[in-house]
């Protein structure tokens, strides 16, 4: 139900990469299930990703289905903003996004993965590109698609984990983002599953993800319009995913103001 799961950031990075690597090579020898299941380092962090579901993800993206909400933290209190404000960051972000389009693109993804080459700031690529096959690559590093921008670690993982508010800062200004929601009440969105099985009638739900808004800024919770969205959009994909998942549902609860790592 997710094409981008975090893995993990910073530690024993090249580690980490051989044993999903070896992890990976086994499970796709045992079923076709998981032959577009890719490993995916951008800088420090570590994703395992499903090449088709991502292409799909990135496209809808770029298409303005389903738009994204950005908390600006560069403002004290924070603000929601959309991209239609012309945010400079959110700008560079669509950037990012039409370079994913080009590595992951909608059609083929299969046969080849694309590593276009960076020519300036604004991360346009050209049409000169590098292609390797995806069956020779294990490892997808994509750690020069934000180097040149002022995109963070943070905002790219908002959406491609995807999230339907993202937190929205410049490099120069991560301190500035720090101190701003640290100062804030946050509401935290669950989303939960339990799983299908012999043994589920007594499962517990399990977190499939989770992210926060502060609370000043989603006064009305889950009904909030953005949330309702995110939720049905959540619940379409779980109906493909019956088999696997029994229930699915979002849990809403609040926090007080406490330090913050971004």
């Amino acid at each position: 139900m997710r094409p981008v799961i975090m893995v993990d950031y910073g530690g024993k990075m090249p580690e980490l990469q051989e044993h999903l690597c070896e992890l990976l090579k086994r499970c796709q020898k045992e079923s076709p299930s998981f032959e577009h299941l890719r490993v995916m380092v951008i800088e420090d962090m570590i994703y395992l990703i499903h090449v088709k579901g991502l292409a799909e993800y990135v496209s809808s993206s770029l298409s303005s289905e389903a738009e994204l909400h950005f908390v600006d933290l560069e403002q004290d209190p924070p603000k929601m903003i959309t991209l239609k404000e012309k945010s400079s960051v959110g700008m560079q972000l669509i950037s990012v996004q039409k370079l994913f389009s080009l590595v992951f693109p909608p059609n083929g993804m299969t046969d080849e993965i694309r590593l276009p080459n960076r020519t300036d700031h604004t991360i346009e690529a050209t049409s000169s590109n590098i292609t390797i096959s995806p069956q020779s690559t294990e490892v997808v590093d994509l750690s020069s698609c934000i180097c040149d921008s002022q995109v963070t670690i943070p905002t790219l993982n908002g959406w491609l984990l995807g999230y339907p508010v993202v937190y929205l800062f410049d490099k120069e200004h991560i301190a500035d983002a720090i101190y701003n929601l640290s100062t804030q009440s946050l509401r935290i969105f669950k989303i939960l599953v339990t799983r299908n099985g012999p043994f589920s009638k007594g499962s517990m739900p399990e977190e499939l993800m989770s992210f926060s808004v502060p609370y000043e800024l989603s006064m009305e919770g889950s009904n909030e319009p953005w949330a309702e969205m995110f939720l049905a959009k959540m619940q379409s994909k779980w109906a493909k995913c019956d088999p696997t998942w029994r229930t699915l549902q979002m849990e809403v609860s609040e926090c007080f103001p406490q330090a913050i790592a971004l």
